[in-house]
């Protein structure tokens, strides 16, 4: 069941104050202490303490948004209540503040959840400086779209513009931010509006006027890897009549081959733009609720691989162009296979983090940032 998001003026005059109103009764009370002194205990007892890491993680996240919102009011009220709300200056500051709680909420998955974070060779655009860049990121489990924002913030000194489904208006705070900076929201088909512009149009008038520190990320597969979606996904291909494609589909045992219209139509708006592709174990069995609760307490590594495309080297021909994108999405499968984690509970898992993800000297380990710390991860 998919719930329907409300429109804009109950997002704002009802979900956005619940969630500060709700912030302000968890501060007094004595669950926030108790809470407090049980999320402490978690640190020294890691893999254990289920309820009290998920209650705190919670109450947490309920304050983090509230904490947001309140900034953002602000900032509205120094625009002139919205007046000059969009203008490059009141966009910086959003930046700025996206950074900020960014920082502030990852510092907080660390302490309580244990998780972190290592990027393969560092290169995830670091080669591209200067350049816009498309950041194409397979898409699996829950909160990698705010890992992939957060080491572009952070890590990486950009300005994402980002590409995501609807529902996560859901949530007042990223309502509210990401409808101030670049963002689209992506309805889906049935519930678009008659004249609704498609997903490859919208993704090109988003990537229009891209920067130098620019970065368009976006989610060429369209939804969490599902085997249920990725053999739909072929059958799709095999109805349209792409059998070159359909084999390399195939091929993919880990993502879904991608959707190629909002990619190319966002190199086609952004010619001088390079090409990030990125690939992440760590989340994969993370599907369902009952997978992440089973999987609770985290204590989880995340490893990242970004492939960095120039300008020059990405295919113009629209056919090669879709072929290409293929073929880089076999080379992250691949990856993938070579480097997912191992099953709790198999012999490979005793073995060194590093080792066991065929890390070698060329991993940079991310901290994922205490409060107040932006710094880019550096070679190890």
């Amino acid at each position: 069941m998919t719930w329907r998001l409300p429109p804009r003026w109950v997002r704002r005059v009802v979900l956005a104050p619940a969630i500060v109103a709700l912030a302000v009764l968890l501060v007094p009370t004595s669950l926030m202490l108790v809470l407090l002194v049980l999320g402490a205990v978690t640190w020294a007892l890691p893999g254990r303490l289920r309820i009290p890491r998920a209650l705190w993680m919670a109450s947490f996240y309920v304050l983090w948004d509230a904490a947001c919102l309140v900034a953002l009011l602000g900032l509205w009220i120094g625009s002139g209540f919205g007046w000059a709300i969009h203008r490059p200056a009141f966009e910086r500051a959003h930046y700025r503040l996206a950074r900020r709680m960014l920082q502030v909420l990852f510092w907080q998955v660390r302490w309580t959840l244990r998780l972190r974070i290592d990027i393969v060779d560092a290169d995830l655009g670091t080669v591209l400086t200067g350049q816009p860049i498309v950041v194409a990121s397979r898409h699996a489990g829950p909160g990698d779209s705010f890992i992939l924002v957060h080491a572009l913030l952070n890590w990486f000194d950009r300005e994402p513009r980002i590409v995501l489904k609807d529902t996560l208006q859901w949530d007042p705070a990223i309502d509210v931010l990401l409808n101030r900076l670049p963002t689209q929201f992506i309805t889906p088909r049935k519930a678009r509006r008659d004249g609704s512009p498609g997903l490859a149009a919208a993704v090109g008038d988003l990537a229009d006027g891209l920067g130098p520190r620019g970065a368009l990320l976006i989610f060429p597969e369209g939804g969490n890897f599902t085997p249920r979606r990725r053999r739909a996904r072929i059958d799709a291909l095999r109805r349209e009549g792409r059998d070159e494609l359909v084999v390399q589909a195939e091929q993919m045992t880990n993502v879904m081959a991608p959707h190629a219209g909002g990619v190319l139509s966002a190199l086609d708006e952004a010619p001088d733009a390079g090409v990030v592709f990125v690939g992440h174990t760590g989340l994969d069995r993370l599907v369902t609720v009952h997978d992440i609760w089973r999987e609770l307490p985290m204590d989880k590594r995340i490893v990242m691989k970004g492939w960095s495309v120039a300008p020059a080297d990405v295919p113009r021909d629209r056919d090669a162009a879709e072929e290409w994108l293929f073929a880089s999405w076999l080379r992250i499968d691949e990856w993938i296979e070579q480097n997912e984690p191992p099953v709790a509970g198999t012999a490979s898992e005793s073995r060194p983090a590093a080792v066991a993800a065929g890390a070698g000297p060329d991993v940079a380990s991310a901290d994922l940032g205490a409060p107040g710390d932006g710094r880019a991860p550096t070679d190890g």
